[in-house]
């Protein structure tokens, strides 16, 4: 549900033609997948981040955010390398350490002031960028839309790369987890809303909102046209 809403309105409306619909040959399992996150959100996660939010001071909401994110600059930073992006990866690793130091852990974002901004990568985008396909489209249970090569880096990143899950004992781990995923659905509860007004088949708005988003990603902003795509 997390990445569902995430992904969703960095892409707009797209179309729901044939070709997209080949991408996504596990739908019955797919659907029911969504199904399940869908009553998950609805029973647990939206009522939790709702009361989070509601006894959260603001800046300690930002604070949380801003921690997350930092720890998440680690796993960019070693995706910056393994696709040579060398000018990116001393920026990202600058940010981290200003992030880290002045800014307290991260709680204070000061990089982005500095002129250090916020980049995406993770280990799906590395695939893709070495020319790896996405495969079909696989709602993960929890966390939502992605794809067998997404699935692929996201298991990657969590256990090679994340700070989180390398440098902490289990219980503290499984605590971070918990509470960034009640962070960031709490920092979303306008986009459900958004979505379920958005759309007739949220299911498939969501599925080419979220391929258009990993495209715009793995090509840097700048995806050719798919006739000419390389997946």
């Amino acid at each position: 549900m997390l990445c569902l809403l995430s992904g969703l309105f960095a892409s707009g409306c797209a179309s729901t033609n044939g070709p997209a619909d080949a991408k996504d040959p596990l739908e019955s399992y797919n659907r029911a997948v969504y199904k399940f996150n869908q009553h998950f959100d609805d029973a647990v996660a939206k009522p939790v981040a709702k009361t989070y939010k509601k006894i959260t001071p603001a800046w300690v909401n930002t604070g949380i955010t801003n921690f997350f994110s930092n720890l998440g600059d680690v796993v960019i930073m070693v995706n910056d390398l393994l696709q040579f992006k060398l000018l990116q990866t001393a920026s990202d690793t600058a940010r981290l350490f200003f992030n880290t130091t002045i800014g307290v852990f991260g709680f204070v974002d000061v990089a982005t002031h500095l002129d250090l901004p916020k980049h995406n990568e993770d280990f799906g985008q590395t695939l893709g960028y070495w020319g790896v396909p996405p495969g079909p489209y696989f709602v993960l249970p929890f966390l939502g839309p992605s794809t067998i090569r997404d699935t692929v880096g996201l298991g990657t990143d969590y256990t090679q790369f994340d700070p989180t899950f390398n440098k902490t004992t289990s219980a503290t781990r499984n605590s971070l987890y918990v509470l960034d995923y009640v962070d960031t659905r709490a920092d979303l509860l306008s986009a459900s809303r958004l979505l379920k007004a958005a759309a007739l088949d949220p299911y498939i708005y969501t599925r080419e909102a979220y391929f258009q988003r990993r495209r715009y990603y793995v090509y840097d902003g700048n995806p050719p046209p798919e006739d000419d795509e390389i997946e």
